[in-house]
């Protein structure tokens, strides 16, 4: 994948592939690397390829995006049935597909997120609808018509009630080419996974956005992504990511289907958010992240709090790399006719009137919005010192709540005071008696963790040095959230590690993190206050510690000499010895995602492996693993004794049970350890 050619639409990668002869098919990844190091010059609107001395090729894309297929041309002999558009489109980063139903009631000018704010898919599936839904009182919103009719305990089902929505024809069509394109892609793996079955993938993800299925669409699109960074060798690629947007794929197509109601409306997902008139916020500044995305997406989210404590956002993300990301932080924020940029932000205040905002918390930008600086406050006074009050373990619980199935994330408190806020939510309504978005409404942030932690130490892991740090008797691991040099992330995060020795043994530091499930206790960091002046913090995406913002060194003579400074402790990892061996099932599910389904048709250990699931207590997983391996040795053959081509589906299947078990128990570890309750079990 070329980040300089300009982003090209699934559809008309799908159809440049689909209209390619079967040889040309053939050469169609040869012709794809061959492209990968021809020099490109842009020109305005229009992207110049050099195919070779004399052949170059154009990319027209308004508005930054290839739309069209008469968009891209190629001046060889062979044009337009060359191999060289195709090859060209296949190379080039994938576009956000626009929705072509949806109604766009704020002009906001913010990217589409089909995934954002969206829970997990690793709830089992349903066989039939839910009897009832919890009575709560939320702002009407289009997607949200569907929870409208009276529900609760007390309502009885009338033989004249009207049928929960269903998912259409062309829906359920939509959702079998997306699993059949999967678990194509599923049975070739990352390696044998081509421009070829990329386009099919693409072309399911088209189909399901026209029929009304963005969240399905863009799991699809992120899985081809992710397949193009693992095949180009890319640094930033994570297997982790293309097994978690195969699985989500999978779940979705498997699910929708037998979908009714709520849950169909959580799985369709929206495109953009609706916004819903809010009168007037007064919000003040929490801090700032940088936003990369591996789909071609860069910018700033800056967060805000009312006087409640529920979270806003405010972003700045449009297509660019992480110099767009680093550079956002100082624009202006898109916000009436204020001033400030998002750094100031982020530590200000803000008076908005005729505000919107979307379900997710997002603030609109609307023309009738008015917006004037105001002062902001410390994280040490309110309403900002609410956040910190509530305890570990209802964020950890909140946070593992936000990625349930829909109809229980919608039951999750997501914000700021476990009383007030939350006694809010049960009714809809604000102190005032006006209707505001509530915890119900999924808003964003429900990932996010509010520490007050004491540095102790660091300690070393694959992906680089971790910070440990003490939050209430537990041992923390705090990474950095971003590994792009271009950001502060890593550096800021090497410095704050000085304060685990002589610079300040035992520094107390008050956190924003965001929740990584994981068996130990783990996040990412997002900001800090200052360690010279708790009253001010830092943004660690996007301001720079400097040595000077550290407490001084002990000088020589003192109890602290130099010459007496211990290296901050490192621990090395150790896996405990009771540690349940979920990892054994784990490995098989990347493997599979990486290799193909003939890497685990290899004969192997398979058997002392779903033995030793079996010995922990882990039945489930034992046979999980078992079935993953006999679905895909199992080939049958023909009166001939040819063999049959394999039953894809029937693995795809068993690899999907084995990846939502997987994450079904990463998520109870790390309740387990962060000694929070897990959702995903007690709502079972």
């Amino acid at each position: 994948m070329s980040p300089l050619l300009p982003p090209v639409d699934p559809s008309v990668t799908a159809q440049l592939v689909a209209a390619l002869t079967p040889r040309l098919r053939k050469r169609l990844d040869a012709g794809v690397a061959k492209l990968a190091g021809r020099p490109v010059a842009r020109d305005g609107d229009i992207v110049r390829l050099a195919v070779d001395d004399d052949t170059d090729l154009e990319l027209h894309a308004p508005g930054g995006v290839v739309t069209t297929v008469e968009a891209i041309r190629c001046g060889c002999l062979l044009a337009p049935d060359c191999l060289h558009r195709a090859a060209a489109a296949s190379a080039a980063p994938v576009a956000e597909m626009p929705d072509p139903v949806a109604e766009m009631p704020e002009p906001v000018a913010e990217i589409p997120d089909p995934v954002a704010g969206e829970p997990s898919l690793t709830k089992a599936p349903r066989t039939a609808p839910p009897m009832s839904a919890p009575a709560t009182t939320r702002p009407a919103t289009a997607a949200s018509a569907a929870d409208d009719a009276p529900a609760g305990d007390d309502a009885p089902a009338g033989a004249d009630d009207p049928a929960p929505e269903s998912a259409t024809p062309a829906q359920r069509t939509a959702a079998t080419a997306l699993h059949d394109a999967a678990a194509a892609v599923l049975e070739a793996g990352a390696d044998g996974a081509g421009a070829v079955l990329q386009a099919e993938l693409l072309r399911a993800a088209h189909t399901a956005r026209l029929a009304g299925l963005p969240r399905a669409a863009g799991r699809a699109v992120a899985a081809v992504t992710a397949l193009r960074a693992a095949r180009d060798a890319d640094p930033a690629h994570r297997l982790g990511d293309l097994t978690t947007a195969l699985r989500d794929v999978l779940l979705l197509a498997h699910r929708l289907p037998e979908a009714t109601g709520p849950e169909l409306a959580g799985l369709r997902g929206r495109v953009r958010q609706p916004y819903t008139p809010d009168g007037s916020l007064r919000l003040y500044g929490l801090f700032a992240e940088p936003v990369l995305t591996s789909t071609g997406y860069a910018g700033t989210v800056t967060w805000t709090a009312d006087a409640a404590g529920r979270l806003y956002t405010v972003p700045d993300v449009a297509p660019g790399g992480a110099e767009r990301a680093a550079g956002s932080a100082d624009r202006a924020v898109r916000i009436g006719d204020t001033s400030l940029t998002h750094r100031e932000l982020s530590r200000a205040g803000l008076a908005v009137s005729g505000a919107t905002v979307s379900p997710t918390g997002r603030l609109g930008a609307g023309a009738g919005v008015r917006a004037v600086r105001a002062p902001g406050v410390s994280w040490h006074a309110e309403p900002l010192d609410r956040l910190w009050t509530v305890p570990v373990a209802e964020q950890i619980a909140r946070a593992l709540a936000g990625d349930l199935d829909v109809p229980k994330a919608k039951d999750t408190d997501s914000g700021g005071d476990a009383g007030t806020a939350g006694q809010a939510g049960q009714a809809g309504e604000a102190g005032d008696g006006t209707n505001r978005p509530t915890a119900q409404d999924g808003r964003d942030g429900r990932d996010l963790l509010f520490l007050d932690v004491t540095l102790i130490g660091t300690v070393r892991e694959a992906a680089g040095e971790c910070l440990l740090a003490d939050c209430d008797g537990l041992t923390v691991r705090l990474a950095a959230a971003h590994d792009d040099p271009a950001l502060p992330d890593r550096e800021n995060l090497r410095l704050l590690a000085l304060l685990a020795h002589g610079r300040g043994p035992g520094t107390r530091l008050r956190v924003v993190a965001r929740l990584t499930p994981a068996p130990l206790p783990r996040a990412v960091l997002l900001a800090a206050s200052r360690p010279t002046d708790p009253d001010a913090h830092v943004d660690l995406g996007l301001d720079r510690l400097r040595r000077a913002d550290l407490p001084a060194e002990p000088t020589a003579g003192t109890s602290g000499d130099a010459g007496d400074a211990r290296p901050a402790p490192t621990v090395q990892p150790a896996t405990a010895p009771g540690e349940a061996p979920v990892h054994l099932l784990r490995r098989r599910v990347h493997q599979a995602a990486s290799g193909g389904r003939r890497v685990l048709a290899f004969p192997g250990s398979k058997e002392s492996e779903a033995a030793r699931l079996r010995r922990y207590g882990l039945g489930t997983a034992g046979e999980l693993l078992t079935a993953l391996h006999a679905s895909a040795a199992e080939r049958a053959r023909d009166p001939f004794g040819r063999l049959l081509p394999a039953d894809t589906g029937r693995f795809a299947t068993a690899w999907l049970g084995a990846a939502v078990y997987t994450e079904e128990v990463d998520r109870a570890l790390c309740a387990a350890a962060w000694g929070a309750s897990s959702p995903g079990l007690d709502s079972r």
